[in-house]
């Protein structure tokens, strides 16, 4: 099977790119010199070109501060964007597989969230993803939404490589410690949708490495294992102040993927030390 991926060379692409091509895939990576994807005409022409028979959209405006003053450019990607690709995909026969967010929830509660719980974004850009789930699903009849969360991996800019920059340079650093969640390494990331992508189990699923931490817990143990010599300083979100509003729960359940037969990712301080590892 032919499988397309958009985003390819970003922070997950470039690893579900990797993962696939070890895995066999005949594997086609797209980024934006190839195709923009808010170019309906430009999608269309490309999956005409390349005929997959599955595609894995990582393509996405992610910037979620950002988001706030760029409301169009967000919308535009996220969920115009989407359906070009989800459209192309059905017209194509093929696959899709529509990495979304635990922003699209905006939950404050502290029980693991279901996938079919009530969404109510707080941001842009959580309503972004929520509408592109909505628009995919809506253009393509064989969908996998995929919601991770706290996304880090050796390309890119992430929490973990700031972390790093920023305690180098502080003694001490405040870090939130009321939103709570899952980091999810881009490498376990990677081999789950190309478990996901070999079947006909279409749905909503949630992926995240197992076990929760704050992000000021995630923040001192990348203090740790990097052997950066600063001082994490847990703070409450309100004394934190960021353009677009975080939600406290994160906390994403898993009962889809054990449902549908698909292996959990290992816990994420086991991810974080194989990502420092590899450095």
């Amino acid at each position: 099977m032919k499988v397309l991926v958009t985003g390819a060379h970003g922070q997950l692409g470039s690893d579900v790119v990797a993962r696939l091509t070890a895995c066999g895939f005949e594997t086609v990576s797209a980024g934006q010199s190839d195709f923009d994807i808010t170019d309906k005409n430009a999608v269309n022409a490309f999956f005409a070109k390349e005929k997959p028979g599955a595609v894995i959209h990582c393509a996405a405006y992610t910037a979620v501060d950002r988001a706030e003053k760029e409301k169009e450019l967000c919308r535009k990607v996220n969920v115009e964007g989407s359906a070009n690709v989800a459209a192309a995909a059905q017209g194509a026969g093929a696959k899709m597989l529509y990495v979304s967010t635990d922003y699209v929830f905006g939950s404050n509660g502290t029980r693991p969230l279901e996938t079919d719980d009530e969404k109510h974004p707080l941001n842009v850009y959580g309503q972004s993803k929520l509408d592109g789930e909505n628009a995919a699903l809506s253009a393509c009849d064989k969908v996998f939404i995929v919601r991770v969360s706290w996304v880090f991996g050796k390309n890119g800019a992430n929490f973990v490589k700031s972390m790093i920059r920023l305690g180098q340079a502080n003694t001490e650093l405040k870090v939130v410690c009321d939103q709570v969640g899952s980091p999810s390494f881009t490498e376990d990331l990677a081999v789950l949708f190309c478990e996901i992508i070999k079947t006909e189990k279409f749905g909503v699923y949630h992926a995240a490495n197992e076990d929760y931490c704050s992000w000021a817990e995630f923040a001192s143990e990348i203090m740790k294992l990097s052997g950066t010599a600063c001082r994490v300083l847990p703070v409450p979100s309100s004394e934190y102040a960021t353009d677009a509003v975080r939600q406290l729960n994160s906390r994403l359940s898993k009962a889809s993927l054990d449902k549908n037969g698909f292996d959990r990712l290992p816990p994420w301080r086991d991810a974080l030390a194989r990502y420092f590892a590899q450095k």
